[in-house]
């Protein structure tokens, strides 16, 4: 079910795929998608709210992990032609974070679902800035 060639790098299009709005939009761009992972993109600017002394800060990496769920979620509705549900954080495990990405950084986020039943998906998440892995989580989210 991978349908995604090439990259999509659209802002505009890409912020339709979540609910969240600026200044609050932490993904910029879908890299892959298929039934099980999706992986997202996002360019570290100056005028992100969690950019603080050229550091892009823990609660940033968190959300960025939240936002690629929410696209997954998006870009599945989008391919059906219907309007995506509303959908929480129902919990954060296992968040660790190793490194703090620098402004200018281009950050690759992977979310690969383990379980998908009855509206609560349960996920792996990491974000990798080029080679190095900085940041990996559990989410589990719920549809309202």
């Amino acid at each position: 079910m991978s349908r995604l060639h090439p990259p999509i790098t659209n802002k505009e299009f890409v912020t339709e795929l979540i609910p969240q709005k600026e200044p609050f939009v932490m993904v910029d761009k879908l890299h892959h998608f298929s039934e099980n992972k999706i992986v997202s993109g996002l360019t570290v600017k100056e005028e992100n709210i969690f950019c603080t002394n050229n550091l892009f800060l823990e609660p940033g990496l968190i959300e960025n992990m939240a936002q690629t769920v929410a696209m997954h979620k998006g870009y599945t509705y989008y391919l059906k032609n219907e309007p995506a549900p509303v959908g929480y954080i129902g919990a954060i495990k296992k968040a660790e974070i190793f490194e703090l990405p620098k402004l200018g950084s281009e950050l690759t986020t992977t979310v690969t679902i383990l379980h998908d039943i009855m509206g609560v998906t349960l996920v792996e998440a990491k974000i990798e800035c080029g080679e190095t892995l900085i940041a990996t989580s559990e989410i589990k989210t719920a549809l309202a």
